[in-house]
Parts: C-alpha cells; structure tokens; sequence
C-alpha cells in the first residue's frame, strides 16, 4: 500500500470538468459507515433491537457540521443484521421465512409485518443460500473443474471448459436439491395459489426455474404447465372443476408474440422423446390440455412466465412474468406431421401492466452496449484506465451537465502516516490453486471449508463474519478461487446523476448473488482523528471486530471462524474500546467507485470483512457483494444501517435526515 501523508491532498479529479458539484460544496460534517451485518442470509427487514449505530463523534457535531439533507448523501453505515448461531451449520434464517403467516405477523422475530416485495425476495435469497451450499458440497465431490463451470447443467462456462466426461456423469443439480430442501423444511413462499402472487410485479424477472418454484410463481420444475391437481384437499378450491392451471410457462419461440395481449398455446403431449419437438401421436384431453380447457369453463386466471435465452444466467435463460391471462378459446388442429394438437388462445386480462420486448430482451442488449452508445457521457472512465473494466460517468439531470468531482481515483487503499500496517501473514502450501480443504491452512482458518464456489466466476456461499483469503505468503496463484475478491471489477458498472440522491451506480451486466461487486476504497486512518475533518461525507468505520464480539448491540454472521493466535488484533483484543472501531475508511478525496453507491431501505448489496495479507480484523479490507441476482440497469445499494432517533445536535434536541430511496419498505428516514 502506499503512505500517505496526512495532510496530503493531490490532484482531485481525473475527469475533465472546471467546477464541483453543488451538492459537493453543500455536504458538510460527516456521517460514519458502519459494516455490522443487518441482512440474514443476503439480507433482510431491518430489526427494531439492533439497529446500525451512529458514531459518537456525530453527536457532538453542530448544526452546521452535520450532513446536510441534499441530494448527495454517502453516509455509510450499512448495519446487515444478523440474526444466527455461529455453531450451526444450517441456514439459519430460513427458518424466518417460514410460512406466509409467519411473515405477515412477525412471529418468529418480532418484526413488524413484512411487505410482500420483500418476503419474495428474502425467499429467493433462501433459496440461493442453499442452491450455492449444495453447489460447494458437487464441487467436494465431483472431480475439480479446469475453471468456472455451470453445475446446474453441465453446459461449458464462457471460456469454453468444462468437467471431463467422468466429472460430468457424476455432477447433479444443486438447484433441484435446494428446491427439495425448501419444500422439507416448509419454506416454499407460495403454494398452488390462483391468480395474482402478491409481491412478484408484471415483468419481474428469475434466472431460473427452481426460483420460481420457490416463490410459488411456478411450482413445476420441469413441465411447462403447472396445475391444482383432482386430489388437492385445500378447502377454498372444492368449488372448482380439478384440475385447473395455475401458470404456464412460454419458451422462446412465442418472443414475436411478446407486444401482443394474446398468445396461441399449443397442448401438451404428443411429442417424441428425442427434443426434435416432431408429433408422433395425437394429443389426448389430459392433464396440461384437460387444465387449460377446465380454466377456460370456469373464467378462471392463469399466470402467464416466457422464457427467453439470457447468456449471463446459469441456466442459460431468463424468465419474465407476464401477467394473467385467461383461455378464451380451444380447439383441435391437424399439425405438419399429421396428428391432431390441440390449441388455446390465452388473452391478457385488461389493467394489468404491458409488457414489451424491451422489457424481455433488455438484458442481451445491454451487454453489448459500448460507452459511445450511453445517453448523456460526461466522463469516458472515471477511473482514467486504473480498472479492470471503463466506468462510465452519465449526467442527463442537470441542465449543465457535468461529471463527478472532488476527488481522485484510487484503485487500492492509500494508509495515513500514522497507521502500520500488520507484515503479511503466514500463508498456505497449495500450488496453482487451492483445491483441499483439509490441507489448506487459508480454509482452515475459514471454518475448515472455502468460503467461495467456483459458480459464475467465483461466489461468496454465505456471509461471515470475516473472510479469510489467501495473500502474498500462499503459494497458490492469482487465479486461485479463495482470492475471489482480489481481482478488481468484472461488471461493467456505470456512475449516472439522479434527481433527488445525486451520483449513483448500477451494472450494466446481470450479477449473481453472492458474486463480489467492488472494495470501498480510501485512506486507512485512524478513527479518533477525524474530528478535524469537515465537509465528508464518505467516512467507513471499520467495525469488523465490534461486530465479531457483539459489541454495541451487533450481532454474528453466519459460520464460525478461527482468529489465529499470532495475529495482530488477538494479541490488542483486551486493548479494544467498545465505544467504537480503531479504524475507518476516509474516501473524502482518495477513493473509488464504491463512495458513489447510495443507501436502500431494501438493498441488493451487503458488506463483507475481507483479510488477504494480514490477519488484522481492526484493519480488513471492506468488499461490497451482490445479495440478490441483480439485473441490468438497477442501481446498486446497500444498507447504511442508521438508527432512527440516534443523532442529536447541541441543544439535545433530535436530527432527521429524510431517505429517498422509494422502496416499498423505506422508512422515510435515514436517521
């Protein structure tokens, strides 16, 4: 790392503009980021009983030196709550999803009712934690992979490798075995309900089948007609005709059809076995065509999901809900190779929001989009080729667009002359990569297990409490998957102007969850110091050990892990002030894309303790990683974890600063 002195400014943009920002000048004081994790799993409702919390130092701060209530507003302080044991092995907060009532009640936890928008995605996030454990258990077991490899299939990742024959006949399907494993333990959202799921909006969209199936969107996996059976019990549907359909499934050759409000569904059967989709027999009133043609009798709604091809999904497919519609006409047709089909036509139920191809294909055009095609470009690149990848600045708010300023771009963390940094810890034996974790020490010190699968180029499993990854002593290489993290950007992330929150971020690709997203990067200094410093907004507190400990209310992540006795902060722990962390991230005028990511009531990020050369948790690296699929174009969020009611000014009186985020959930306040 280079040393930096404290009173060292340097150069502040890379981008060419001639003035700072309004907002910039307006945003004095400072609010401080916290890491303490608020989100179970990838994240959830924020808890009444622990709550992000405010640095002292803010409290004693003036009016005038408090963050003001504009449009830009980094303060970070993302509070990922957590609720679980750190000796149990399963996934913990499934258990508060659990059923629907559990949510609407808060039974479990305490918690106020949960919006629907929410318990949906907490489910999808259920659902991940156990698709990627089962994932880690296929890569214990089957033969290692050349590199990245899809497992849900065993189709060949973007490089073109894939397992060897042997490792392929060997592979099964984390997804179907996650899918099990929810509907075990009973924490499937939704259960062969007609018409609309609250919570999943016309045109939201999954990666896969198995999600669907979780949510209840869909609960058939493999067909393409889901349906209430002649033997269901369940009291509210005796007054229908069984069975009836739920929700149809339309592959991609209805996507010309997709501006249309009425689409023609060919009946189910008929078909050979070798998916060349040739008639060999007719179609008889059964099942999937008995459904549709008993929904048609009773005008009940189906919903309607087309699946189109997505490269960046592990499936190798998207899936869009549609909306209801309802079976208006059926009859019997003569197909090419002379048996009879028998045909439906399914028109859109009025009032419900259109879906157009824009919606569907969006995720392959974006992809490929340059940065010469975005609308409104003020900076090619603002981190003036230090990254991976260009990341483009958009402004087409502001009259007299202009790019962002008042500081300079680092790609690695800069350290105040005052701090030392720990020597490089001891590393792991492993050559090329590290592939065992009983021989590992890297894995050892991570609870005897990688905290990584290889899946979409390497993904966090859970969060943790920390992570430990392998540094400069290891003798693995840098394509090794327990450096997941340390390989700088790999999605084409886009810095753009918003009217009300100033700069934010989103991806122009899909991310998977659990994938990392980029580190918060600044100027490591020590905390007590920065009472002398004004107008910043961008300050991180590094309270990985705080939260270890459970210190000021925070609570454990997911998995044990081993400190190792010869570290730096095991030797100071006694030496630790529960009053608040030794360290911070100052991003103020040295920093990187991660100070633009604004807060969510209901974020798609959450913050993960990293230690790669040393072992010193006062001192970990701050990575942000993805908590749900995140799709093209949505802003990239996270948490700041503020405790409503926490900050006060001099005269004792308490200080509100509105949020704006606009998620169903918002609480209206950042603090």
């Amino acid at each position: 790392m280079a040393i930096l002195e404290d009173s060292a400014a340097g150069p502040l943009c890379t981008c060419n503009q001639s003035k700072v920002l309004a907002d910039d000048k307006k945003n004095v004081g400072r609010c401080v980021k916290k890491i303490e994790p608020k989100t179970p799993v990838r994240g959830s409702p924020r808890s009444k009983s622990s709550q992000g919390h405010v640095n002292s130092r803010l409290k004693e701060k003036s009016d005038d030196k408090k963050p003001s209530n504009g449009s830009k507003r980094k303060r970070l302080s993302d509070g990922l709550e957590n609720q679980v044991s750190k000796n149990d092995t399963k996934v913990l907060l499934v258990e508060d999803i659990g059923c629907r009532s559990d949510l609407e009640m808060g039974c479990n936890n305490g918690h106020a009712r949960v919006n629907d928008s929410v318990m949906v995605k907490e489910t999808l996030r259920v659902f991940t934690t156990f698709y990627l454990r089962f994932v880690q258990e296929e890569e214990k077991r089957c033969l290692k992979p050349k590199d990245d490899v899809h497992f849900s299939n065993g189709s060949e990742n973007n490089n073109g490798n894939a397992y060897d024959d042997h490792a392929k006949s060997l592979t099964k399907r984390p997804d179907l075995k996650a899918i099990s494993e929810m509907v075990r333990s009973n924490k499937i959202l939704y259960r062969k309900k007609i018409g609309h799921l609250p919570g999943i909006k016309v045109g939201q969209q999954f990666l896969s089948r198995a999600e669907m199936v979780a949510v209840g969107l869909h609960g058939d996996w493999l067909n393409g007609i889901d349906y209430i059976g002649e033997t269901c019990k369940m009291e509210e549907y005796r007054k229908f005709t069984l069975p009836v359909a739920v929700s149809i499934i339309l592959s991609g050759q209805y996507e010309d059809d997709v501006d249309n409000s009425e689409v023609v569904y060919a009946g189910q059967g008929g078909n050979g076995l070798l998916g060349n989709k040739c008639r060999i027999k007719y179609q008889v009133m059964c099942r999937g065509n008995l459904v549709l043609k008993n929904n048609m009798d009773q005008d009940l709604p189906i919903r309607v999901i087309r699946g189109h091809k997505c490269a960046g999904s592990y499936t190798h497919k998207i899936y869009t809900y549609d909306g209801l519609y309802k079976v208006d006409h059926c009859w019997n047709e003569r197909s090419a190779f002379g048996f009879n089909v028998f045909k439906y036509r399914l028109r859109q139920i009025e009032g419900q929001p259109k879906l157009i191809t824009n919606q569907v294909d969006f995720a392959r055009q974006l992809v490929s989009k340059g940065c010469s095609e975005l609308n409104g470009v003020v900076c090619k690149d603002i981190s003036g080729g230090q990254e991976n990848i260009r990341i483009p600045a958009t402004n087409v708010c502001d009259v007299l667009p202009v790019a962002p300023s008042g500081f300079k771009y680092i790609k690695s963390n800069r350290v105040a002359k005052n701090v030392i940094i720990p020597p490089n810890a001891p590393g792991c034996n492993c050559k090329g990569k590290c592939t065992n974790a009983e021989k590992c020490s890297c894995a050892r010190l991570n609870g005897n297990d990688f905290p990584y699968v290889h899946h979409d180029g390497g993904r966090l499993v859970e969060p943790r409490d920390v992570v430990f990854e392998c540094g400069p002593r290891c003798g693995c290489g840098p394509s090794c998957l327990n450096r997941t993290s340390q390989r700088g950007l790999k999605y084409q992330l886009e810095v753009y102007r918003t009217k009300e929150k100033g700069w934010a971020v989103r991806s122009r690709d899909l991310i998977p969850s659990g994938a990392p997203v980029c580190e918060y990067i600044g100027i490591l200094r020590k905390s007590d110091e920065l009472d002398n410093v004004s107008g910043n907004d961008y300050i991180f507190d590094i309270d990985c050990w705080q939260t270890m400990n459970g210190i000021g209310g925070r609570e454990r992540r997911l998995r044990d892990v081993s400190i190792p006795s010869s570290n730096h902060a095991k030797e100071r722990n006694d030496h630790v002030s529960e009053t608040g962390p030794e360290f911070c991230i100052d991003a103020g005028l040295y920093g990187n894309v991660a100070r633009f990511i604004n807060h969510s009531c209901e974020p798609n990020l959450f913050v993960q303790c990293v230690l790669s050369s040393h072992h010193d948790v006062r001192l970990a690296r701050v990575v942000l990683f993805a908590a749900d699929n995140i799709l093209p174009m949505q802003e990239l969020t996270y948490d700041y974890g503020y405790e409503l009611d926490s900050v006060t000014g001099p005269d004792g009186k308490i200080k509100e600063l509105p949020c704006y985020c606009g998620t169903a959930d918002c609480r209206k306040r950042l603090y």
